[in-house]
């Protein structure tokens, strides 16, 4: 199947979906490999830059506010001037803070250069999102979401697993210019293969009022505010998991730097199948049911994972077992909570989708610089709070659904 968007009044670009769901993959992986690939890393980047681990994940933290606070941004610019300049902007920045980490002397400039991919990586996560609704409309693009979900599910296990051999191989540093590569090449193909979905006559005026009006339009409807803060729960109960992985992976089960996809793997083949599950339902019935699906798997993980923990079994493999089955739960409910939150704007889906990323990425990095820390000496507690976050996220849901009604 061939879709034609046009871009401009003197030019079209035909391209076919699964370009796009590529596309819009690897643009939202970027942000991922930031994340998980360096990992492995964090106790040789602690004796190379004279820190402690701890300091070391802080710059967890260093990227994850930042990348918060410009998605905001990244939406509103791009229903100004198109969707296809935020993305070779955004991945130039990128690149530049990929290189000045690899450059970095002292903990300091590793943090200004982790600061420099936040505010550049979430172009891709938000632009991908509002292209695929600009080009899609219902069904078909929950089937795309998912589609996309499933791709990007491989970055969480490829990442640490690239991080933990380029380690082994070269150093700390070649993990940031292997960052600094991906995203120069994600230019180039940007230039040549992404095409502009958001027409000029299509495009609002950047103006600091209005856009704060608009901001308050989104953050005053409750339906919108309940899907934002569903999507987040869940997706925290695997961050978790994915934040602690330096302490979990080399403490709790006893393995080395190389070993990150003993815990990453089964995580990602839950979401993979999470997602290729919600790609063959999607249209058989309403997202509603999708969600409710994922959240009853979630639970049945959660009770596992707590059960496991409680009787204190064997690291291996007892403690991996809930995640793929949680993994798989949660991306049954994802593709359906973006689109019902899109749709509740869809004259604004730059804004929406910022909006509803940014509530996602401040529970990151709450969750990096709070929660992370508070549970991580403790298996059960990472579990417990597994549970908990899984459970907010399903009341969260149920008042978007009666907010729903009463519209």
């Amino acid at each position: 199947m061939t879709t034609v968007i046009p871009t401009t009044e003197s030019e079209e670009r035909g391209f076919s979906t699964s370009t796009i769901v590529v596309l819009v993959a690897g643009l939202s992986m970027l942000g991922q490999f930031a994340i998980a690939t360096y990992l492995p890393a964090f106790s040789v980047m602690a004796q190379a830059l004279h820190a402690t681990p701890a300091q070391v994940q802080q710059s967890l933290s260093a990227y994850l506010l930042p990348f918060a606070l410009m998605i905001p941004w990244h939406g509103a610019i791009s229903d100004a001037i198109g969707r296809r300049r935020m993305i070779l902007a955004g991945n130039v920045l990128f690149t530049i803070g990929s290189l000045m980490c690899a450059a970095a002397p002292t903990l300091s400039l590793l943090y200004a250069g982790r600061a420099l991919q936040g505010v550049s990586a979430g172009v891709g996560v938000v632009i991908g999102r509002a292209m695929v609704r600009d080009v899609f409309d219902g069904t078909h693009a929950q089937k795309i979401m998912a589609l996309v979900a499933m791709i990007f599910a491989l970055a969480p296990a490829l990442a640490p697993i690239c991080g933990g051999w380029l380690l082994l191989w070269t150093g700390w540093r070649s993990i940031f210019i292997f960052l600094a590569i991906l995203s120069a090449a994600l230019v180039v193909v940007s230039w040549f293969l992404v095409p502009e979905t958001l027409p000029p006559s299509r495009r609002h005026r950047l103006d600091p009022v209005p856009l704060a009006r608009a901001y308050a339009t989104l953050l005053t409807k409750p339906r919108f505010v309940a899907l934002a803060f569903a999507n987040a729960a869940v997706n925290l109960g695997i961050y978790l998991y994915v934040l602690a992985a330096p302490t979990f992976v080399v403490k709790h089960l006893g393995l080395g730097e190389q070993s990150f996809g003993y815990l990453f793997v089964p995580i990602v083949l839950g979401l993979i199948a999470g997602a290729a599950v919600a790609h063959r339902i999607a249209g058989r019935g309403s997202p509603a049911r999708s969600v409710i699906l994922g959240h009853l798997v979630m639970v049945v993980a959660g009770v596992i994972n707590i059960g496991v923990n409680a009787m204190h079994a064997s690291p291996l493999p007892w403690d991996l077992v809930a995640l793929p089955i949680f993994g798989l739960g949660m991306m049954l409910t994802q593709p359906s909570l973006q689109v019902m939150a899109l749709d509740c704007f869809p004259e604004r889906r730059g804004l929406a989708s910022s909006c509803y990323v940014t509530v996602q990425q401040f529970g990151n990095f709450l969750s990096s610089a709070l929660l992370v820390p508070l549970l991580l000496d403790n298996t059960l507690h990472m579990a417990l709070g597994m549970a908990v976050l899984q459970c907010l996220g399903l009341l969260m849901f149920f008042i978007a659904m009666r907010d729903g009604r009463s519209d």
